[in-house]
């Protein structure tokens, strides 16, 4: 049991055949942002701020430039991580902080995008970007949970990545509602998935 354990297939992560992907081009940016003495958690924090000022524009219904901020920001939010490694520094806090901040970022977004529903009185639309935002954080809470229990997921149909580059595409086209809804329904199902995942680790055990 323990070797099938050992030798069981990794699932797919985007984010993950991405990063190594994309190496060549981060690194290179990461190492110019060195040069100039700007700091890995810094450049978490000026993501967060970039994604805040986009949510404002949300709020107020603008929602391509709001979505132009938030795409914007996909790369800056890359980039902590290579900046940190080309630097040597301990990864566990600046991987804290990061994850913290990607759920500040996602929440801020959603935040944005209710007060703008709030105010045109659609409550369907509100409903979604709520359920939207519950499985957002669900996604990541049910891996941290799971960790430290002594078991890892990344399994799920719509990871943050995901997520990212299905939001933003229908706020730079104003169909926002689009956008939400499926983050909505997926992020759950994938909440689920993990939550069934983490549940078959734990009867192999």
């Amino acid at each position: 049991m323990e070797q099938v354990l050992k030798t069981k297939k990794q699932p797919f992560i985007l984010t993950d055949f991405l990063r190594v992907r994309f190496k060549g081009v981060l690194d290179p940016l990461a190492a110019f942002f060195n040069r100039l003495g700007l700091m890995p958690n810094t450049m978490t924090i000026l993501g967060l701020v970039g994604n805040t000022i986009g949510a404002f524009f949300l709020a107020q219904g603008q929602m391509t430039l709001g979505g132009l901020i938030i795409l914007a920001m996909g790369p800056v939010d890359a980039l902590d991580g290579s900046m940190a490694r080309l630097r040597g520094l301990p990864t566990q806090f600046g991987g804290f902080v990061d994850s913290v901040t990607d759920r500040y970022s996602e929440l801020v977004i959603f935040g944005g995008l209710m007060v703008y529903y709030l105010r045109q009185n659609d409550w369907p639309s509100v409903l979604g970007v709520y359920l939207a935002a519950c499985g957002s954080v669900l996604v990541s809470y049910i891996r941290s949970r799971s960790q430290s229990a002594g078991y890892e997921t990344k399994v799920g149909i719509l990871t943050r990545f995901e997520r990212f580059i299905v939001l933003a595409p229908s706020l730079i086209f104003n169909i926002p509602s689009i956008g939400v809804w499926i983050i909505a329904v997926l992020g759950n199902i994938t909440a689920l998935q993990r939550i069934l995942d983490v549940r078959r680790q734990a009867y192999r055990q």
